[in-house]
């Protein structure tokens, strides 16, 4: 039997919904998914099988006007995922239509792309009228030539099938390139401080999200099955310290419960979550603390 393997890169704006639609094409949870924008920092490659294809799906940070260091490393992260995929696809919301942001991604694509075939998603098709949809379509593929247009709702799952099908038959022949049981391709680490991260995102409020990282110090193999992680918090200013901590600790217990909640269901397991949080002013400049996150600390440059 012919087995098919390869990449499939989701690009568009922050906040598309890609990490929704990587989760659903995957049937888990793998990138982190929260209602602010920005949230996805690395390329996450999730596995999707359908059939005797494998789609690796390499979920982008969305595509912006970068301001930052970290900004520019992200959007560098998001062209060069596309650099690797086999298929592409540009995720756009319904009821936003042809933003800006939407018009830039248009005017790159044509390079970025090459000859590799790119599909048009369109995203919460439930939030909009079918004329609405019919007349966004039709602007979308004179704007560029989309080899294919799909409706889709990433959360709600409508669509989605048609899509992965599609995908999964776009794939080059090639044997499995990750085992059969994998779903992404992060280390584990690397995912359990993006739970936690996520949780302290959905937790905060305003720009802190984007002034804290989370990094996995330890990670301890118990002899009963269990797990101990322990994880820091790295803040820019002592006040933010104060605010992840909240009153009593209470914030921070919040966060560790819920993160360990979602690491046991992840990882099918007892786990013991140890946060702290420490104060590095200048985190954001530190090459390392990209490297913990998949990014290029040098595509932050000028």
């Amino acid at each position: 039997m012919t087995t098919r393997s390869g990449f499939a890169a989701l690009i568009g704006e922050p906040n598309a919904g890609k990490s929704t639609l990587t989760n659903t094409l995957v049937g888990a949870k793998v990138s982190i998914v929260t209602h602010k924008v920005q949230t996805t920092r690395a390329r996450i490659r999730g596995v999707a099988i359908e059939g005797e294809s494998q789609v690796v799906l390499v979920d982008t940070p969305g595509l912006f006007a970068p301001k930052r260091r970290l900004d520019r490393a992200m959007v560098a992260a998001a062209w060069g995922g596309v650099a690797d995929a086999d298929v592409i696809v540009l995720l756009i919301e319904a009821h936003r239509g042809i933003t800006e942001g939407v018009k830039n991604i248009l005017q790159n694509l044509p390079d970025v792309a090459g000859k590799r075939p790119v599909a048009l998603a369109i995203n919460k098709i439930d939030m909009v009228k079918s004329d609405v949809l019919l007349q966004l379509t039709q602007d979308m593929n004179a704007g560029f030539p989309f080899v294919k247009t799909f409706m889709i709702s990433a959360e709600k799952g409508y669509g989605v099938q048609d899509l992965k099908e599609w995908l999964a038959g776009m794939m080059p022949e090639s044997p499995w390139l990750y085992p059969e049981d994998q779903i992404a391709d992060l280390p584990l680490r690397m995912i359990a401080a993006e739970m936690t991260r996520e949780k302290l995102t959905l937790r905060l409020h305003q720009e802190l999200p984007y002034q804290l990282t989370v990094e996995t110090e330890m990670w301890e193999e118990r002899k009963d099955g269990s797990a101990r992680i322990d994880q820091i918090v790295y803040v820019a200013r002592d006040g933010h310290k104060g605010i992840v901590l909240g009153k009593k600790g209470e914030t921070i217990k919040a966060v560790s419960q819920a993160a360990r909640a979602e690491l046991e269901e992840f990882l099918g397991r007892k786990i013991h979550l140890f946060l702290q949080v420490k104060v590095r002013p200048n985190w954001l400049e530190e090459a390392e603390r990209y490297s913990e996150m998949g990014l290029n600390f040098k595509d932050g440059n000028q």
